[in-house]
C-alpha cells in the first residue's frame, strides 16, 4: 500500500481523498492557492503546502508547482480528484517521469480518450455505437460549415478536448452556426487551451446515463452499474442518481458491456465512467471520463464500496477488490448545492458564507463539502457549496429523505440554488422519472417560479421573530408592546418584503396578539427557539424554519422562502444609485469581449459584453433598447463586481 498521498486539488474533493487516506493510513499532503490558505482541506490534510496566487492557472494548474512540492514533501502519489489536471495526459507523464504514482489511467488513456473526436473513431473502430456527426481533422470554417449542412440542424458543436458544457453549444437554425461556433471556440481555448470543435446530431429529448467502469492493471474490468445525470443546466449536472431509473433489463446490459468495451480499447486502469446519450432504447457513446467524477458517491452508496480506496489499491499494484458488480442495493440521490442565482440563469455568486447549516449525517444521508461557516466562496473556482446524497429502499423512499435533507438546510451570505432542489426532488416530473437533458428548461415555470406574495403565515412569522425583546417583568416603563394606562396599546411594526411594505399592528390579547395586516386580523401567538418560530396562527399551530443574517430574515415554508427586513419609519428614504445607467459586472471575472462602440444603438436583449467568471460565461445584456454613452472595459481585462462596464443611454 502506497505510504503517501498528493492531493491535486481543493474543496470536497480533496477533503473526501483526505478522509479515505486517513482511514487507509495513508499520510494526505495537501496543495492550496492564496485564497485558500484557511480552506478546509488544509485543515484536514497531514501537511499542506502552498502552491501559487489565487487562479487556478497560477496554481492548481501549474504541473511544475504541484510535482516540487510532491518532491518536497515526499509523496508517493498523487491523486488530481476531478477538474484542474485530472485528465491531463502530459501531467500524468510527468508524474511517472518522476518516479511519482499517477492514482488514475496510463497517460495513452487518458490522451485517447481525452480528444472526443479521437474516442469517438476509437469507440467506432471497437464496435460502441456512436452518435453521427463530423469528427474529422479539418477545423476550418468551411469544412466545419458544409459539414454541419451535411449533418442538418438542429445540431451540438462540442469542444473536442474536455467536457463539463465547456465549449457546447446547441445549433437549431442554420443563421445561427457562425456565431455559436465562435462563441464554443472561445470556450474550448479558455477551458481547455484548445479550440478544435467536433459536430453531433442534437437529440431532442435524450438521457445522460452513464457507467462506472473500474479496472486494474492486469487488464481485468468490470462495471458498477449505471448512473442517470439527466437533469443539467448549462450542460452541467444538477442531480445525478444510481441505478439510472427505467431503463430495460436488455438496454442496461447493453450499456455495461460497451461501458467495458470502451474501457477495455485503451487499456484502461483505475476508475472511470463511460457516458452515453440514451433515446428510447438506442444508446449512443458521448464521452468518456478518465478520472472519477463528481456523482462518484452515489455508485457508493447502492454497492457499499469506496472507490478512492479502490484507487489506491489498484494503484499500488493490486488486482481489483472483486471480479464482477455487486449486486446494486436500494437507490441512491444526489444533488449539487451551488452558489448560484437560478432565476438569473444560474448566475454564479459570490460572498461569505455568513449562516452555513447541513443536517446530520446518517447512514442514508451524505454530504460532502470543502467549506464551513465563516467561509468565503470566490470567483477563482467552482461555485460548488456542497453535495447532499441520499439513500433508499427505492427510488422515493431516496427522493423523500433528500427533500427533507434540503428542508433542513440552512444557508445565508451568498445566493444558492437551495430552494431550486427543493423544487426539483418534490416535482410530479422527477418523481415520475420523466428524465431527458430538457429536464429543468421545460418544467423552468415550476422550478424558478417568479416571486410570490408572502402568504399570512411566513408574515406572521416574521412579526414573530421580528418583535422587540420583552421587557423584564418588574420594569413595567420598559415595555415595548404598546401596553396603555386605560388597556391594551398597539404596537406598530414596518416590516420590507422586497419592493413591498407590510404595515403591521399587534395589538396584546392576553398571551399572544392580534395581527392586523391590511384589511385582514389574525390571532397570533408562540416563541421563537433557535432558528424556528413556534407559533399558533388563528389556533393552528405551526412549526417554521426562519434565519436571521444581519438585519434580513428569511421563513421557509413549503411553498417557498420569503425573506423580511424590519424597517425603521423614521429612517429616510435611500437614495437613487449614482450609477442609474450602468451596465455593472454582477462578480468578478475576467473580461472576454466587448462587442459594442460608444454611440452604437442597441436593442433590448443584446449582447454588449461576454464576462468570465467561475468557470461561465456571463453575457452582460442590454436591459432596453438605448445608445452606448460610455464603454469602460477592454478584452482581457479583470473587473472587480460592481464595476460599470457599459453605460447605456436608454432610448425605449
Amino acid at each position: 500500500m502506497l505510504g503517501s498521498l498528493l492531493i491535486a486539488n481543493r474543496g470536497e474533493i480533496a477533503c473526501r481523498i483526505i478522509r479515505t487516506a486517513r482511514r487507509m493510513g495513508v499520510r494526505s499532503i495537501a496543495v492550496f492557492s492564496e485564497a485558500d490558505a484557511g480552506a478546509q482541506h488544509v485543515q484536514l490534510a497531514d501537511l499542506a503546502l502552498p502552491i501559487g496566487p489565487a487562479r487556478a492557472a497560477d496554481s492548481y494548474l501549474r504541473a511544475d508547482r504541484i510535482l516540487a512540492a510532491a518532491r518536497q514533501a515526499g509523496a508517493e502519489a498523487i491523486h488530481p480528484g476531478y477538474g484542474f489536471l485530472s485528465e491531463n495526459a502530459d501531467f500524468a507523464e510527468a508524474c511517472a517521469a518522476a518516479g511519482i504514482t499517477f492514482v488514475g489511467p496510463p497517460a495513452a488513456a487518458i490522451r485517447a480518450m481525452g480528444s472526443k473526436a479521437e474516442s469517438k473513431r476509437l469507440m467506432e473502430a471497437a464496435g460502441v455505437p456512436i452518435v453521427p456527426g463530423y469528427h474529422g481533422a479539418a477545423q476550418d470554417d468551411a469544412t466545419l460549415t458544409a459539414a454541419a449542412v451535411r449533418l442538418g440542424f438542429p445540431l451540438l458543436i462540442k469542444a473536442s478536448a474536455g467536457g463539463g458544457g465547456k465549449g457546447m453549444r446547441p445549433v437549431l437554425r442554420p443563421e445561427e452556426f457562425a456565431g455559436q461556433l465562435a462563441g464554443a471556440r472561445r470556450e474550448a481555448n479558455a477551458a481547455f487551451g484548445d479550440d478544435r470543435v467536433l459536430l453531433e446530431r442534437y437529440l431532442t429529448r435524450p438521457r445522460h446515463v452513464e457507467v462506472q467502469v473500474f479496472a486494474d492493471a492486469a487488464g481485468q474490468t468490470i462495471h458498477l452499474h449505471t448512473r442517470d445525470c439527466s437533469v443539467q443546466r448549462r450542460h452541467q449536472k444538477v442531480l445525478e442518481e444510481a441505478p439510472a431509473p427505467d431503463l430495460s433489463p436488455a438496454l442496461r446490459e447493453r450499456l455495461h458491456a460497451a461501458a467495458i468495451a470502451a474501457a477495455q480499447a485503451v487499456g484502461y486502469v483505475s476508475a472511470g465512467t463511460v457516458e452515453f446519450i440514451v433515446e428510447g432504447e438506442d444508446a449512443f457513446f458521448m464521452e468518456m471520463n478518465t478520472r472519477l467524477q463528481v456523482e462518484h458517491p452515489v455508485t457508493e452508496m447502492i454497492t457499499g464500496l469506496d472507490l478512492v480506496e479502490w484507487q489506491l489499491r489498484v494503484a499500488a499494484g493490486e488486482a481489483l477488490p472483486l471480479q464482477d458488480a455487486p449486486a446494486p442495493r436500494g437507490h441512491s440521490v444526489e444533488v449539487r448545492l451551488y452558489a448560484e442565482d437560478p432565476a438569473k440563469e444560474f448566475r454564479p455568486s459570490t460572498g461569505t458564507l455568513r449562516v452555513f447549516h447541513l443536517p446530520p449525517a446518517a447512514p442514508d444521508l451524505r454530504l460532502e463539502s470543502g467549506v464551513v461557516q465563516g467561509d468565503a466562496i470566490t470567483p477563482f473556482y467552482d461555485p460548488m457549496i456542497a453535495k447532499l446524497v441520499a439513500w433508499g429502499e427505492d427510488r422515493p423512499t431516496a427522493l423523500a429523505r433528500l427533500g427533507t435533507a434540503l428542508g433542513e438546510c440552512r444557508l445565508a451570505g451568498i445566493t444558492s440554488n437551495l430552494d431550486f432542489l427543493g423544487r426539483l426532488v418534490a416535482h410530479p416530473a422527477m418523481r415520475a422519472a420523466r428524465l431527458d437533458t430538457g429536464f429543468i428548461a421545460r418544467h423552468a415555470a415550476d422550478l424558478i417560479p417568479p416571486p410570490a406574495p408572502a402568504p399570512p403565515l411566513a408574515i406572521a412569522a416574521a412579526a414573530l421573530a421580528l418583535l422587540p425583546p420583552a421587557a423584564p417583568p418588574s420594569d413595567p416603563w420598559a415595555r415595548v408592546d404598546g401596553w396603555r394606562l386605560q388597556g391594551a396599546g398597539t404596537l406598530l411594526l414596518q416590516v420590507a418584503e422586497g419592493e413591498t411594505l407590510h404595515c403591521l399592528r399587534l395589538t396584546r390579547t392576553g398571551a399572544g396578539w392580534c395581527l392586523a395586516s391590511g384589511e385582514a386580523a389574525y390571532r397570533l401567538a408562540g416563541r421563537i427557539e433557535g432558528d424556528v418560530a413556534l407559533l399558533q396562527l388563528d389556533g393552528v399551530a405551526h412549526r417554521v424554519p426562519i434565519l436571521k443574517d444581519g438585519e434580513m430574515l428569511s421563513v421557509a415554508l413549503p411553498a417557498g422562502r420569503w425573506q423580511f427586513r424590519r424597517r425603521d419609519p423614521h429612517a429616510p428614504p435611500a437614495s437613487a444609485s449614482s450609477a442609474a445607467g450602468g451596465l455593472a459586472a454582477p462578480i468578478p471575472g475576467r473580461v472576454v469581449q466587448v462587442l459594442v462602440v460608444p454611440g452604437e444603438a442597441v436593442s433590448r436583449g443584446q449582447v454588449l459584453v461576454v464576462l468570465e467568471a467561475m468557470k461561465t460565461e456571463l453575457r452582460i445584456t442590454a436591459p432596453t433598447a438605448g445608445e452606448v454613452g460610455e464603454v469602460r472595459c477592454a478584452a482581457g481585462e479583470t473587473v472587480e463586481e460592481g464595476v460599470d462596464l457599459v453605460t447605456l443611454i436608454a432610448t425605449g
